[in-house]
């Protein structure tokens, strides 16, 4: 079992890929409320990684805890369980286009059991005030800015209270101003007590927003020590 401040616990896990190893001996954990950068070059096995905690990916070897579940051995029949306690955002936003914000929140809800109207409504309107996007419910995503959209997904992403929040590469499509706005929205989330992970390739955030950062390179997890003081040419 994980320490009990440590809402993701990973030890001396393999990463696979098919029957392709990404990384591998991966150990690291992640405190309750902490928000942690992942970096490596395209291919490194950022993806992978993000993917086997959601476990989108099976892990073959190794031990790995995430809010409560263990991942090596973890039934299909609790996997929907596990991805109640995690939210997850993309960088191509991955919105419904058919359907308008409201529409788009409200699909998720019922997918995973959400019926009583009233809740329902409740709901969509809190997560939509966390982002300040109540007043854009009724329109469709072509409608939105980048940065409305990837607020919408952090909206989508909130709304099972999840404990964990995976973000993969989220400012990815985004302009710099737009990114600082997407990351003050993620530093209140993490100020909430949800832990953070954010695959990013934009490594000026590291300066800008300093957080414990961990690094994907020649087949290995490893930490890089105050990222916010190194030379970034040395990261890519």
């Amino acid at each position: 079992m994980p320490s009990l401040d440590a809402i993701i616990e990973v030890t001396a896990a393999d990463i696979f890929q098919g029957a392709n190893l990404i990384l591998t001996d991966v150990t690291f954990s992640v405190g309750r409320g902490e928000f942690i950068y992942l970096i490596g070059r395209v291919g490194s096995g950022k993806s992978s990684l993000i993917k086997t905690l959601n476990a989108e990916l099976r892990l073959k070897r190794g031990t790995a805890w995430v809010a409560g579940y263990e991942l090596r051995n973890i039934k299909d029949s609790r996997i929907p369980f596990l991805r109640r306690k995690i939210g997850v955002m993309f960088q191509d936003f991955q919105l419904l286009t058919d359907r308008s914000v409201n529409d788009n929140l409200l699909f998720v809800l019922r997918a995973i059991g959400w019926t009583d109207k009233k809740e329902i409504k409740k709901r969509i309107r809190s997560v939509l005030e966390k982002v300040g996007l109540t007043h854009k419910a009724d329109q469709m995503p072509h409608q939105l800015s980048g940065g409305e959209q990837q607020r919408i997904v952090i909206a989508r992403a909130l709304l099972n209270d999840p404990e964990v929040i995976l973000a993969d590469e989220p400012t990815g499509n985004l302009d710099p101003e737009t990114s600082e706005d997407i990351m003050g929205v993620l530093n209140e989330i993490s100020g909430s007590g949800r832990s953070v992970i954010m695959a990013t390739h934009n490594y000026n955030l590291l300066h800008q927003f300093p957080k414990r950062t961990l690094k994907c390179e020649n087949g290995r997890l490893k930490e890089i020590p105050n990222p916010s003081e190194i030379d970034l040419t040395t990261l890519e």
